[in-house]
């Protein structure tokens, strides 16, 4: 059978980040509190202009410019969000026009909080399973995980915001990383952990019952893949990261089924799950782009030696629904991850004050409605640039 997978990945990232030691400072706690204690050292800021639309847009327009693939190709695009910015026309109709992607392209959004993303990712891999007839082009899809994730100023969640794109080309004979088609457990269940009113940007989480309801649904969906996965064993893992130390907490239990103790668990993260890490630590919680910034992170810093090896990956979605699923890096993908240099955007960033930061947070309840011409807007990237007639309008 023919492999099926993610061919190329692009990140995009606001311009703005704020140090969590900062964070720390102006709200009267040791900074280790926040930096060890979540295992996040900065979180990025978006700003007005920075909308989970221009996220995306940017980060496809980075994927599509990296990849050799030209807009044409795309017969499928799916947006996975949790911060849409539309109760009815998807980000994805958005991109359609900001990318110029073909008539025949069938596009949408998806959402089930941070489970959005790898919805359509599997969505992708079944529709280019099915297959177009014989001697028709081979089927290619865009899938676009984007997220600005906001709690409120003071609150237990304000060190576990971020914002961010990750915008991926799925196709056959990836070039990056191959699924394994049918290595997959799920587990779903009717929760309220974490949720969004209609009225508000804002989150609403609880957050001792998340925790128990990621872990719960870790259990359920890794026993439900392993159930169909085979004896060969994960090489590496990665997680879904609302913060660092809920990865690390989430490998703990996940050994812990097969009685490994905890002494074991903290030699097998270093190895396994830490590498996955690095750039969530330095953006923060993108909810549905999350567990493929921990992907990007693991290819970033280890493609080339684990070419060929088995992965295995963990999505949660509060709510909740989850999914562990598997694949391989592929063949040459060391020296495909070298050339795009996937996090160069991050070292191009500004570093915010304490006060720039609450600035920005303070004017969001305005932003959405900010008439066209009245932000602040830097020339070279695809930006949100207001309202008029009660339409949202973009740069290109």
């Amino acid at each position: 059978m023919e492999t099926i997978g993610i061919d190329a990945l692009a990140l995009a990232v606001p311009n703005g980040y704020l140090e969590l030691s900062d964070l720390a400072a102006a709200r009267g706690v040791p900074a280790g509190k926040f930096v060890e204690g979540l295992g996040v050292r900065q979180m990025a800021i978006a700003a007005a202009h920075e909308d989970p639309v221009a996220l995306a847009a940017n980060a496809a327009r980075r994927l599509l410019a990296q990849s050799g693939r030209d807009p044409s190709e795309i017969g499928l695009c799916i947006v996975g969000t949790e911060t849409a910015v539309d109760h009815s026309k998807p980000i994805a109709a958005y991109l359609h026009g900001l990318l110029g992607l073909p008539s025949r392209c069938r596009v949408y959004e998806t959402k089930h909080a941070c489970f959005g993303g790898t919805a359509g990712l599997l969505t992708a891999v079944d529709w280019i399973a099915a297959g177009p007839s014989l001697g028709a082009a081979p089927r290619v899809a865009l899938v676009v995980c984007t997220d600005v994730a906001r709690y409120e100023l003071g609150s237990a969640g304000e060190p576990t915001q971020g914002a961010g794109a990750v915008a991926m080309i799925v196709s056959a004979r990836p070039r990056l990383f191959e699924l394994e088609l049918g290595a997959s457990g799920s587990f779903s269940r009717d929760v309220h952990d974490f949720w969004r009113p209609l009225d508000r940007k804002e989150a609403v989480v609880d957050g001792h019952h998340s925790v128990a309801c990621y872990l719960d649904a870790l259990t359920g969906a890794f026993e439900a893949w392993r159930s169909v996965a085979g004896s060969e064993p994960l090489l590496r893992t990665c997680y879904h990261v609302p913060y660092g130390k809920m990865a690390k907490k989430a490998h703990r239990h996940r050994l812990g089924l097969d009685g490994i103790t905890e002494a074991e668990a903290a030699r097998s993260f270093e190895r396994e799950v830490a590498p996955s890490l690095i750039l969530p630590s330095l953006v923060g919680n993108i909810y549905t782009g999350s567990l493929y910034l921990a992907l990007a992170s693991l290819l970033e810093a280890e493609a080339a030696r684990l070419e060929g090896a088995r992965v295995g990956l963990f999505s949660y979605g509060s709510g909740c629904t989850a999914e562990f699923f598997s694949g391989r890096v592929a063949n040459g993908a060391g020296a495909i991850v070298d050339r795009w240099a996937i996090a160069r955007s991050l070292a191009e960033r500004t570093r915010l004050t304490f006060e720039e930061y609450e600035a920005i947070r303070r004017a969001d309840p305005q932003v959405d409605r900010a008439p066209l011409g009245t932000l602040s807007v830097p020339t070279g990237a695809i930006a949100y640039l207001g309202i008029e007639q009660e339409r949202r309008v973009y740069s290109n």
